[in-house]
C-alpha cells in the first residue's frame, strides 16, 4: 500500500469489520486488537492499522495518498471507512489525521446482488450439477448493481466499462435499495415464516403476501422517495418483484427474519414516520410490526416453536417482548413514531392473528384497500 504505484485501497472486512460502536458508530478504540496496534502502530493487525501506517509511510515520503474504497454491504461506507480510518490515525497522531482528513478520499459505494446463506444441502446440490467438489459454493442471483462516488484522488481505472455506475451522489440510490428492496424483504419474511413458509419465493408468489410487498412499494415508500438518476421507481419495484421470484436463489426467510432488531429502525422506521406525517394508511406497515412482535415470541401459526436470530438485543430487551405493557419500550420501537392509538392498532392486529391466523388477517386488510395505481 505504500508503494507509489497503489493508487486505490478497496475493502471488503464486512459490517462487523469496522470496529464500530453499535450504539453510537464511533471507533472502539479501547478494543485489545486496537490498543496492541496503538503501541506498536509498525506491527498493524487490522485493515484500519495497516491503512494509517501506510499512509503515514506515503506522507513521509512524499508519495500522493491513496484512494479507500469501502466496498462493504454498510449504509454510508465512505463515511464510516473515513471515521475509522481518522480516529485510529488521531490516536496516534493528530497531525496525520488532518493530513489524511485533508488529503485521501473515501467514496462511498453501494452493492446490490441477493446472495443467500448457503447450507450443507445447496453446496451438495450445486457440486452435484458441477461435477465439482467445492466447500463453499456461492450462490446468487444473475442481477448485480454497483455504484460508487465519483471521488478518487489519485485516478481510478474506467470501472463505468464493466457496468459499474460512477455517480456523484451514492445516496439516492441506498435510499432507493434499504426503503424498497430490503423493506420489502422484511415485509414478505415476517408474514411468511409465521405462515410456515420457508423461502423469500414461496411468500412473493403468495397471492396475497405478493400483494401486501407491491402495494407497500407503490403507496407506502414511492409516493415519499426521490427517484435515483435513470432509475424509474416503479420499474425498480417490478424488477423487486421479479427477482424476489426467481426460483434458483432459494433464499430462506429465516436469514431476512434474523437480527430485526438492527434491520427495522434502518428499513421501516423511515417510511412509517413519513406516513405518520403525511396523514396516509400505516395499516400495511403496522402489520408487519405485529408480525414482528408475533416473530419475537417464537411461534407460528401452526404452533411450531423457533428460536428468532436477534443478536443485537439483550436477553433484556428480549424479555420486553413477552409483555403488551412493555413490548414498545424495547430499542427497536424507538425509532418509530408511535402514539397510543399506534400502539393499539398494532396490538390489537398481532392478538387477531393469534386468535386466527396471519393469513386472515392479511387478506381482510388488503380487502379494505385500494389498490395500487
Amino acid at each position: 500500500m505504500a508503494n507509489p504505484e497503489t493508487r486505490i485501497v478497496s475493502m471488503t472486512i464486512t459490517e462487523g469489520g469496522y470496529n464500530q460502536d453499535h450504539a453510537t458508530g464511533a471507533y472502539r478504540l479501547e478494543t485489545p486488537l486496537t490498543q496492541r496496534e496503538l503501541a506498536t502502530p509498525t506491527r498493524p493487525e487490522s485493515a484500519f492499522g495497516f491503512i494509517v501506517e501506510a499512509l503515514r509511510l506515503r506522507r513521509e515520503a512524499g508519495i500522493a495518498p491513496f484512494t479507500v474504497m469501502s466496498c462493504d454491504n454498510l449504509r454510508d461506507n465512505g463515511v464510516v471507512t473515513q471515521r475509522s480510518v481518522t480516529s485510529h490515525a488521531r490516536a496516534l497522531d493528530p497531525t496525520l489525521a488532518e493530513w489524511i482528513e485533508q488529503n485521501v478520499s473515501f467514496p462511498s459505494s453501494m452493492v446490490d446482488r441477493i446472495t443467500p446463506a448457503v447450507l450443507k444441502e445447496d453446496a451438495d446440490r450445486v457440486n452435484a450439477e458441477c461435477g465439482v467438489h467445492d466447500r463453499l459454493p456461492v450462490i446468487s442471483e444473475e442481477f448485480a448493481q454497483w455504484v460508487i462516488e465519483d471521488r478518487f484522488v489519485n485516478g481510478r481505472p474506467a470501472l463505468e466499462k464493466v457496468g459499474a455506475q460512477i455517480v456523484p451522489d451514492v445516496h439516492p440510490y441506498e435510499l432507493a435499495k434499504v426503503r424498497m428492496l430490503n423493506a420489502s424483504h422484511s415485509m414478505l419474511a415476517y408474514p411468511g415464516q409465521l405462515s410456515g413458509l420457508e423461502t423469500v419465493r414461496d411468500a412473493i408468489i403468495d397471492p396475497q403476501i405478493g400483494k401486501l410487498v407491491e402495494r407497500f412499494m407503490s403507496l407506502d415508500v414511492i409516493p415519499h422517495l426521490s427517484a435515483p438518476q435513470g432509475m424509474p421507481l416503479p420499474a425498480y419495484r417490478d424488477l423487486i418483484i421479479a427477482r424476489f421470484s426467481n426460483p434458483n436463489v432459494g433464499d430462506r426467510l429465516a436469514r431476512i427474519t434474523g437480527d430485526g432488531g438492527s434491520k427495522l429502525p434502518v428499513f421501516l422506521a423511515p417510511s412509517w414516520n413519513k406516513l405518520v406525517a403525511s396523514g396516509a394508511s400505516l395499516d400495511r406497515v403496522a402489520f408487519v410490526l405485529a408480525c414482528f412482535i408475533r416473530y419475537l415470541r417464537g411461534r407460528t401459526d401452526q404452533g411450531e416453536a423457533f428460536t428468532p436470530f436477534e443478536p443485537a438485543l439483550s436477553d433484556t430487551q428480549r424479555k420486553l417482548a413477552e409483555s403488551w405493557e412493555t413490548v414498545f419500550t424495547m430499542t427497536v420501537f424507538e425509532s418509530f413514531t408511535l402514539d397510543d392509538g399506534h400502539r393499539r392498532v398494532i396490538r390489537e392486529m398481532a392478538e387477531s392473528m393469534e386468535q386466527r391466523g396471519t393469513s386472515a388477517v392479511l387478506v381482510e386488510l388488503l380487502a379494505a384497500e385500494p389498490a395500487s395505481a
